[in-house]
């Protein structure tokens, strides 16, 4: 039982590592918009959701270890905005690993390693690692509208 255990273990943290390195991207990266059914939201160059976090304050990220494996940081040196956003809300913050994490209206943001294709927002009002999770508008504020 102990093996099987471990072995689950090892197959979790393997598939959160590649979500993770899915997710970042050390060249520039476009923040976009995206309609989907909670609204338009901020979404990276791959199509998917950007979520920010509750428990983040003042522009510094509180999401690393586990947390950062589920919610991945969208990590560019230079980030640009797309049609329809404000250039000026789009900006970095250092995490502690010294890699530059997109902010956006001053919040930094994150993917879900949950949604699967582009316009999934299944993070979406999750109350996880000491705060909720809200996609993003292209005003910089949460979309408080929980998925169904």
């Amino acid at each position: 039982m102990i093996k099987v255990n471990l072995a689950v273990t090892a197959v979790f943290i393997a598939i959160c590592v590649a979500a993770a390195t899915a997710f970042a991207s050390p060249k520039p990266a476009t923040v976009s918009l995206r309609t989907t059914h909670v609204g338009k939201v901020l979404v990276g160059a791959n199509g998917r959701t950007l979520y920010l976090f509750t428990a983040d304050k003042a522009g510094r990220s509180a999401c690393y270890g586990k947390c950062a494996s589920v919610w991945p940081p969208l990590i560019a040196a230079s980030p640009n905005a797309g049609a329809g956003l404000a250039a000026s809300k789009v900006g970095t913050i250092k995490r502690a690993d010294g890699k530059r994490q997109v902010t956006y209206g001053g919040h930094p943001v994150y993917f879900f390693a949950k949604d699967k294709k582009a316009g999934d927002v299944h993070g979406e009002g999750i109350i996880h690692f000491g705060g909720s999770w809200w996609a993003v508008s292209s005003a910089g504020n949460a979309i408080t509208t929980k998925s169904s």
